[in-house]
């Protein structure tokens, strides 16, 4: 049995609940954020203590996307720019400078014990995208994000860390920001083909996560809950990956954590990620989640199965062909 739900943990140290939750729940992964960072050995420790509960080798996730969205800083880990003003900086290089950049942050993710980091962003830009998303971007045409979403997609692969294909099917119009607030869309549906052509180009990636956003040209519900949008998700963009929600706690959602995570399964996402450690909420989450079965099953497999050993690479010759490339 493996429970449909990835889940957070309070504090640097799982407590005794926690650790009898875990076990009886059986979550597909976890996802680690600043409240669960110290050091380099307290991590280790966590990572270790979360994986025991579990009967398979659960993947431990993180956000460490760089610039304001980096869950690992200094001296743990690389400070990184803001995603779009690293490409920017690189040029014509960008591609390159994106990929060295992946390939590292696998390789400090990796001797932490996280094995699995939610990027690339492969949302389009718009001038108007609201300023929570819009320099965690890579461009502002498909073709570039496809170009660089790629190389980010094998620098993570290449270090032996799952990538998490994100926001599917495109956050980037979104004018108000869905942690707070429910952004709606109101493009058409050809013009809509821009934002969800670079998840078609990548739909062969093992994990994914939802947008909280509403796509008036299709319906009236965001799309982690709206079955029409899921619907899209596998048959036009042809992602078969797992789908995981986006937090399933944000305020673009309404409703309880029961409903919200029982209205995203039953529109066909796979998992429900669920990231405060609320044990109330937690309880309540993977009570309406239930279990991994058919589909879903195989999906979660296929990415458990998809975590490679890290190529060997010289890491500090790439730090140096980095730093050449955005000083060049």
């Amino acid at each position: 049995m493996i429970g449909a739900t990835i889940l957070g943990c309070e504090g640097l140290v799982l407590s005794a609940e926690e650790r009898a939750f875990f076990k009886d729940v059986q979550p597909f992964a976890f996802i680690l954020f600043s409240r669960n960072i110290e050091s380099a050995d307290q991590i280790r420790r966590l990572c270790n203590d979360l994986r025991a509960t579990v009967d398979h080798h659960a993947p431990i996730l993180i956000d460490q996307e760089g610039g304001r969205v980096q869950r690992l800083r200094a001296p743990l880990a690389t400070e990184w720019l803001p995603p779009l003003d690293q490409i920017q900086q690189a040029g014509d290089q960008a591609a390159r400078s994106m990929y060295i950049r992946s390939r590292i942050q696998a390789h400090e993710l990796m001797d932490l014990g996280i094995d699995s980091n939610c990027a690339p962003l492969s949302d389009v830009a718009t001038p108007d995208t609201h300023p929570f998303l819009q320099n965690r971007c890579y461009g502002f045409t498909a073709e570039d994000v496809i170009n660089i979403s790629r190389a980010v997609v094998e620098g993570h692969e290449d270090g032996g860390v799952l990538p998490v294909l994100k926001h599917i099917p495109g956050h980037g119009r979104a004018q108000l920001d869905s942690h707070l607030e429910l952004p709606r869309v109101a493009a058409t549906q050809q013009e809509l083909q821009q934002d969800f052509a670079p998840f078609k180009a990548l739909n062969d990636v093992a994990m994914g996560m939802t947008a909280h956003l509403v796509y008036e040209a299709y319906d009236n519900q965001p799309a982690t809950i709206s079955d029409t949008m899921m619907t899209l998700i596998r048959d036009d963009i042809g992602f078969d990956g797992l789908i995981m929600t986006d937090d399933i706690s944000m305020q673009a959602l309404s409703g309880t954590m029961t409903e919200r995570s029982a209205a995203s399964i039953k529109a066909g996402c796979d998992v429900i990620l669920h990231c405060n450690g609320d044990m109330s909420e937690m309880k309540d989450v993977t009570k309406a989640a239930g279990t991994l079965s058919g589909k879903a099953l195989s999906r979660a497999e296929a990415a458990l199965n998809a975590r490679k050993s890290p190529v060997s690479v010289d890491i500090e010759a790439l730090k140096a062909e980095l730093k050449t490339l955005l000083n060049g």
